[in-house]
């Protein structure tokens, strides 16, 4: 096949890319050119900011048997691809959407399924950070109904994949790392409101995977589908095997958020797990019609805290400089509870 591959440089793309070149397939890569890549001459490049330039200037008349979106951002991002693609330009398109197409959704069930989507959407949050996620779900969900729209118009064939958080080798934003470093320091793992909450995520290379699977699957075009992991721990669980499977003690140190937010440091930076605007989804659908598979949790986290160890960033995750901050409260909070009980 022709493929061509949108971003492809950074953390799914990357992994999606060696696949589709093991396979024989040939690649070309849309992306500004920013992030360096290892694929020297085996794919085609495009340079193309998609947010200040003309995507459909910037591919011509190339033509692809499959093309996968993983920077399709907003409501113009997906038209933008229609008018780049379409006209039979393009045999299928897949475009990664979020799991927060449903968290800015009035009353969406947890999990979600893919016939949630539909509804009136919550009100724009007066907080900064609040604002920011349901503005990218907002925007996700514009960018999902502008390519829907193109199916039903003109048969673009768009398939989309909505995914919560993502763990895996190369995760730039260093989720799972925050974890790992913390509990390998030997100091405690602060967790915000105590982590009793529910995650489930799922690990990239099982998307990657289930892409790979799908192209040129007519079955789907027109569809969403769910992708995520079966298991369903709590916060505090996932943290206890993690500290398992690195030999450690969980350390675990329940913390409420208002007091870290009153030190300073936010919940969010040393504990991403507890980010509100965390999707859970249903993945039955995938399962049914697609024959998707997650990878047992425990065999994936430990596949990717390996990767950790064996390739240890150079420099800390954000968050880290507050690590004796962190500390610091965790002693205060220890002696508190002590002289209660005394």
């Amino acid at each position: 096949m022709r493929v061509l591959v949108l971003g492809g440089t950074r953390f799914m793309g990357h992994f999606l890319v060696y696949r589709l070149l093991a396979a024989g397939h040939g690649v070309t890569l849309l992306n500004r050119g920013v992030t360096p890549d290892a694929f020297g001459d085996r794919v085609a490049r495009v340079r193309c900011d998609r947010a200040a330039g003309d995507l459909a200037q910037a591919l011509g008349n190339r033509e692809f048997d499959a093309a996968v979106d993983f920077t399709a951002y907003t409501a113009a991002d997906g038209r933008a691809a229609v008018k780049a693609l379409g006209g039979g330009r393009v045999g299928h398109y897949v475009m990664i959407s979020t799991g927060q197409v449903y968290l800015v959704r009035e009353g969406c069930p947890r999990p979600s399924r893919e016939r949630d989507y539909d509804g009136p959407l919550l009100p724009e949050p007066a907080g900064a950070e609040d604002r920011a996620a349901w503005v990218y779900g907002v925007n996700k969900r514009g960018c999902e109904d502008a390519l829907a729209a193109a199916w039903k118009r003109d048969r673009f064939p768009v398939t989309v994949l909505r995914i919560p958080m993502v763990n895996g080798e190369r995760d730039h934003f260093r989720r799972l790392d925050r974890y790992v470093v913390r509990m390998l320091d030997g100091g405690p793992l602060l967790v915000p409101d105590g982590g009793g909450h529910p995650v489930r995520h799922v690990y990239s290379g099982d998307v990657v995977r289930a892409i790979m699977k799908l192209l040129l699957a007519p079955s789907t075009f027109g569809e969403a589908y769910n992708l995520c992991m079966d298991e369903t721990p709590t916060l505090a669980e996932l943290l206890e095997l993690i500290a398992s499977l690195l030999g450690a003690p969980a350390r675990l140190a329940p913390i409420p958020s208002a007091a870290l937010r009153a030190r300073g440091i936010d919940p969010v930076a040393i504990s991403p797990f507890s980010d509100r605007w965390m999707s859970m989804l249903d993945p039955a659908k995938a399962k049914e019609e697609l024959g998707f598979q997650h990878t047992p949790l425990r065999r994936w986290l430990e596949t990717v805290i390996t990767s950790l160890l064996a390739n240890p960033p150079s420099e800390p995750p954000d968050g880290y400089e507050k690590r004796a901050e962190e500390i610091a409260l965790a002693a205060e909070l220890a002696g508190a509870a002590g002289g209660r009980a005394r």
